[in-house]
């Protein structure tokens, strides 16, 4: 989801008045479960700029924003009215007042009734908010707008890796109390845990929307300190942390029977203890209404909470962007195909000689060009002079005429652009693998970034697995006493005494105990310590960053076990795999786990010592569930670990033969959330069709003969608000809900996403999943299992992200809710999870030439440690137009605006969403001829940097969330959108461009050497027919899955060797893997998919795919550059898009 805060002014199509609901809402009775106060935005998507906010309500244009030209919509959010989440209000769900449940010793594997304690009253769920007319907007104050601030954040570590090895260094003379440096890899007994982040809520620049504050109960007994920020590096589960250990030896002064003083203040008040910290938004402009997967800030509420304080604010921002600006609208884009350039035509099927390529390929539509381009002096002369802008720079905006430059994709996967910085700098940086902006150059006003049509944004992957951490341990960590920002590598020290924030400019006091150094073991050096030598730290937090001490790692598996579910196989799968991997689950000797099952009814599992067996406890009053016994349903992993071995086995047994066809999820959920509430924890919720009793039941909505339709795609939003409120509920008190959907049939995952969402949790989805007639899925399901099972987690988090003073954030992608203004909370944190946000430029840049932006995650480990992840990355500021462009990072922009889409779809339709992706190439390009120069050629000219754009947008819109006139499944399409969502960016650029190499032909020629292994390096091919031959065998990758295509007449030795089948004609339609064969090529073969699946941390399904067989339509549809009968081939593409500029 995102959240969204700013509006954005000139970027509305069809000025729809657009309410959403806000990724927010706790368990405050009274106040309706929205997600924020809803609120009606102008269009996002400004005429000059489509993807940041304009100038404050109220403030003139800016001169010089030029309106699209008409009949184009641009990628921003709509004022739109759709009910996109009904959100109802009525008290959140309650655990029962102790005495309301029968004693335990009644439930013995019988159904239990009870009256019901827990009756909801009828408006719970079913209350619908009133929206405006379509067209309407609302007035619009400007409220008060804080920078986001950061959280502090936890690490936790994986079980059964090997105990860091500790190197302790002698304190400095006089000065016992400081000093071990630890030098640590996760140990024995502490793996390290993967824990990814939920990204945070985004507001699309497709879409606007609103995410409030829901009110957040605080425990009462704990304060807020002020939270740390957290950052997290990329890197294997196996990192090496170097521990700083500074802490005085004087133990924790802080009780939790009140708030614990404060060493750093924050901004804001905390709510006195035992209140809860509810917020409260009562600003005009805000409305309950539709709502959205994307936040923004501005509409979260002021009012401070547990939460803010525990984090500390920073500056306030007062500016509001003004109303939106309509923009042109465009037809429908990808049918009705225009006239065909006269001599182009697709190229006809390969011939048998034919190989891979990458030059002289001149099909009859590329015709060569005349009129030389201009050289590079020509080139700066007429881009306003580059004589500052590095050679680097001038090749990146060396002009490509696109309709005559066919093969411009790079022979090997590209890195990201690396910012104009010094080398000093740049060597401290924050890796692009954690933190990334689309644009390395940031420009100096609004007013320029709106002339260059790119949208400014982060992509973060904030909990990434890090191979190499610096940990630091220390009484005091300095932050900033204005902007609560983290000290880091690019502080300017005035002296030794006092340093300068590089976000607001403040000088502060660099404390005593800052002036020793423990890695030197000297004194006077502070620029030399640790955190001001790497952009990515994590340090161990006080108890200042605790609202209540750490909680154990609390496990609950929620099981589907109907008739469904037991034909499928999964829980024989699930609970082996659950066996394989007990030992290995994150935590400590206080783990707990616990386990519900459920059909009609939902049944308990009573795991208390002494017992020989476990005890079923069935309720089933599903629309009164209650909790049986509160004593052992949830347990200590370590002391039960028999009887929960003895319940993993005869599970699957237990219902084998059940004839019970009914689904009672929501009731399940309820009973989940009941008993993980005094906690908090993760709960792992397996489904297998469309819940059909009780609370949360859903109807089909599908009608498969409109999944080829080329119109607008309807109910891509929920049916239902039952799921984002209990999301909503579950987050208030620190539970994550991950959703694995194992289904043949439509189940509405559109609804059923929620749960996870709001919670801050992850979505997977195995379509037609049978563990015996769909091998590849089910191979999928264990590896995906494993990793889930036992990757690191982060618990209670919260994570806020600032940036210099004069840039603005304004929307948030990713699952999670928005607790205040800028602070994003994570029930449950992962290191698979990525998110995004949008910014914009409030204030002139012109007196700094950096920009800095910090991403603080303050979460508790597995082990019950509060730690703080920082990652500060710094870029340069720059005051020319053809700087923006060179420093333009086109899959960051991709990302971006794959996540806009998302929200426009739902927020709109999917054809302005599609609409607004073309726009967004449109506009740059034009912006591009317009200001870059006079004596460029005729023709579709780009500058390099942006060379594959039109490539990336294309492929945008054949994906499965953005595509339309293709065959696509509802509940396929929702998941892909979900994974747009939350992805990091890597693994996103893999769905939307996947890697296509010819395998059969490797040397060792130009191959890595790692570890005694030799792994080739095939060139990177187009994703077009034209590269395939059928003498050939392709590898593709594309992120989830990959698949290994044998042609026809493929050399036999090639099968042989790698396949172990004698020839073409007898190898199997459904192989899924690739057999360990001691051949040269099947080594090379191997070795290079090994390395291709190390960069990632789920395992993809494989498919060797023949090529007479049905299974190669799903390899041919990742071909993007093809035609096909919905949509444009990428040249026809590139004649759309010029002809839309000449517009």
């Amino acid at each position: 989801m995102s959240t969204q805060g700013y509006t954005n002014p000139n970027s509305s199509v069809n000025n729809h008045s657009m309410n959403s609901t806000q990724n927010g809402g706790g368990a405050a009775a009274a106040a309706p479960c929205q997600n924020g106060p809803g609120q009606s935005y102008p269009a996002m998507y400004p005429a000059s700029s489509y993807y940041s906010s304009a100038p404050p309500t109220g403030h003139p244009t800016i001169v010089g924003h030029s309106a699209p030209p008409a009949g184009k919509i641009p990628v921003s959010g709509t004022d739109y009215s759709g009910n996109y989440y009904q959100n109802s209000s009525g008290p959140s769900l309650h655990a029962a007042p102790p005495g309301t449940q029968p004693p335990a010793h009644q439930y013995a594997t019988s159904n239990v009734q009870q009256t019901a304690p827990y009756t909801m009253p009828a408006g719970y769920y079913g209350q619908a908010y009133s929206h405006p007319s379509q067209g309407q907007t609302q007035p619009q104050p400007q409220p008060q707008q804080p920078q986001p601030s950061l959280v502090a954040a936890s690490s936790s570590n994986n079980l059964g890796a090997p105990l860091y090895p500790i190197v302790s260094y002698p304190s400095a003379p006089g000065s016992s109390q400081y000093g071990t440096l630890r030098s640590s890899q996760s140990g024995a007994g502490q793996p390290p845990v993967s824990t990814v982040m939920p990204p945070p809520p985004t507001q699309s620049s497709l879409q606007q929307y609103s995410q409030g504050n829901g009110a957040t109960p605080s425990h009462p007994g704990y304060g807020a300190p002020p939270l740390s920020q957290t950052a997290t590096v990329n890197g294997q589960s196996n990192a090496v942390q170097q521990h700083y250990n500074q802490n005085l030896h004087n133990p924790m002064s802080h009780h939790y029977g009140g708030a614990p003083p404060i060493k750093e203040g924050p901004d804001k008040e905390r709510p006195p203890s035992g209140t809860p910290g509810t917020s409260v938004h009562s600003s005009p402009r805000h409305h309950p209404g539709g709502d959205s997967s994307s936040t923004t800030t501005d509409s979260a509420s002021p009012v401070p909470n547990s939460y803010e304080s525990l984090e500390g604010g920073s500056y306030t921002d007062h500016a509001a962007p003004p109303a939106g600006v309509p923009t042109k609208q465009a037809p429908p884009f990808g049918y009705n195909y225009p006239t065909m350039h006269p001599a182009y035509q697709q190229s006809p099927a390969p011939r048998p000689d034919s190989s891979p390529s990458h030059g002289g390929y001149k099909p009859p539509g590329y015709q060569p060009y005349s009129q030389p381009f201009p050289s590079l002096s020509e080139l700066s002369s007429a881009l306003g002079g580059l004589s500052g802008v590095p050679e680097l720079d001038v090749e990146t905006l060396r002009p490509v005429n696109l309709l005559q430059e066919r093969n411009i994709l790079p022979p090997q996967r590209a890195p990201p652009p690396e910012p104009n910085l010094s080398n000093d700098l740049r060597k401290v940086n924050c890796s692009p693998d954690t933190f990334r902006c689309t644009l390395t150059n940031i420009p100096q006003t609004q007013a320029l970034l709106n002339k260059a049509r790119l949208p400014l944004g982060l992509l973060l992957h904030p909990f990434r697995d890090l191979t190499q951490l610096p940990v630091i341990t220390s009484n005091t960590i300095v932050r900033c006493r204005s902007c609560r920002t983290y000290i880091n590598p690019f502080v300017s020290f005035l002296d030794q005494r006092r340093w300068k924030c590089n976000l607001c400019y403040r000088v502060n006091d660099v404390p005593d105990e800052f002036m020793y150094n423990p890695v030197t073991r000297s004194y006077g050096e502070p620029h030399k310590r640790p955190e001001v030598q790497n952009s990515t730290v994590e340090f161990i937090a006080s108890s200042d960053y605790m609202l209540r001490p750490p909680q154990p790692a609390v496990y609950l598996f929620v099981l589907d076990v109907s008739h469904n579910a037991m034909e499928s196989g999964y829980l024989n799968l699930f609970c082996q795999s659950l066996l394989d991997n007990l030992e290995k689950l994150p935590g400590d000797t206080r783990t707990h786990v616990g386990f519900v099952t459920f059909d009609s009814t939902v049944h308990f599992y009573n795991l208390q010592e002494g017992l020989s067996q476990p005890q079923m406890l069935v309720v089933s009053d599903i629309d009164d569930v209650f909790i049986p016994t509160h004593d052992s349903l949830l347990v200590n992993l370590k002391e039960r670990k028999e009887l929960v071995k003895d319940l993993l086995n005869a599970l699957p047994g237990m219902f084998t033969h059940t004839r019970e066809t009914q689904s009672a999820l929501g009731p399940a959920l309820q009973a989940a959330y009941k008993l993980m509430s005094p906690t908090g924890g993760r709960v792992s919720v397996f489904q297998t069709q469309l819940p059909t009793l009780g609370a949360g039941l859903l109807q089909s909505r599908e009608d498969p003969n409109l999944r080829s339709s080329t119109k607008n795609v309807q109910h891509l939003g929920p049916a239902t608000d039952f799921y984002k409120k209990l999301a909503l509920d579950c987050s208030g008190q620190q539970i994550g809900v991950d959703l694995f959907l194992l289904s043949s049939q439509y189940s509405d995952l559109a609804s059923l996403a929620c749960v996870s969402k709001y919670s801050a949790g992850s979505v997977f989805f195995y379509p037609s999943f049978h563990h015996i007639h769909n091998a590849a899925q089910s191979q999928k399901f264990q590896k995906d299992l494993q990793r889930y099972l036992t990757r690191k987690i982060g618990f209670e988090a919260v994570m806020r992200i600032r940036c210099t003073k004069g840039l603005s954030i304004h929307t948030f992608h990713g699952n999670f809710f928005v607790r205040s203004t800028d602070l994003l909370s994570l029930a449950n944190v992962n290191p698979d999870s990525g998110f995004a946000v949008q910014m914009s430029i409030e204030e002139s840049l012109a007196d700094t030439s950096l920009a800095c932006f910090q991403a603080a995650l303050l979460y508790t480990s597995s082990k019950g440690k509060r730690r703080i992840r920082v990652h500060t990355l710094c870029l340069p500021v720059v005051s020319q137009l053809s700087e923006v462009f060179a420093g333009a990072d086109i899959q960051a922009i991709s990302c971006l605006l794959a996540n806009m889409a998302i929200d426009r779809s739902i927020s709109s339709s999917l054809s302005d969403a599609r609409d607004a992706l073309v726009n967004a190439v449109v506009d740059s390009l034009t912006a591009y001829r317009a200001n870059g120069s006079n004596i460029q050629p005729s023709g579709l000219i780009a500058p390099a940097a942006l060379r594959l754009f039109p490539l990336y947008v294309l492929a945008l819109l054949k994906q499965k969330a953005l595509r339309t006139g293709t065959s696509t499944r509802l509940d396929e399409r929702v998941f892909s959108m979900c994974e747009f969502k939350s992805q990091p960016l890597q693994q996103i650029m893999r769905m939307v461009h996947p890697d296509l190499y010819r395998i059969d032909n490797m040397t060792e020629q130009a191959a890595l050497h790692l570890n005694d292994s030799v792994i080739p390096q095939p060139p990177l091919l187009q994703l077009t027919a034209e590269k395939l031959t059928r003498e050939g065998a392709f590898l593709m990758d594309c992120g989830s899955v990959m698949y290994l295509w044998v042609g026809k007449c493929c050399n036999e030795m090639y099968i042989r060797d790698v396949l172990g089948y004698p020839n073409y004609a007898s190898l199997p339609s459904n192989m899924t893997e690739i057999p360990e064969l001691q051949t040269t090529y099947s080594e090379r073969t191997r070795a290079f998919i090994s390395w291709l699946l190390e960069s990632r941390t789920f395992h993809p399904a494989f498919h060797v795919v023949k090529d007479d067989a049905s299974a190669k339509t799903s390899f041919f549809q990742h071909l993007v550059e093809d035609r096909t009968e919905s949509a444009f081939s990428y040249y026809e593409f590139l004649l759309h898009v010029q002809q839309q500029m000449s517009k």
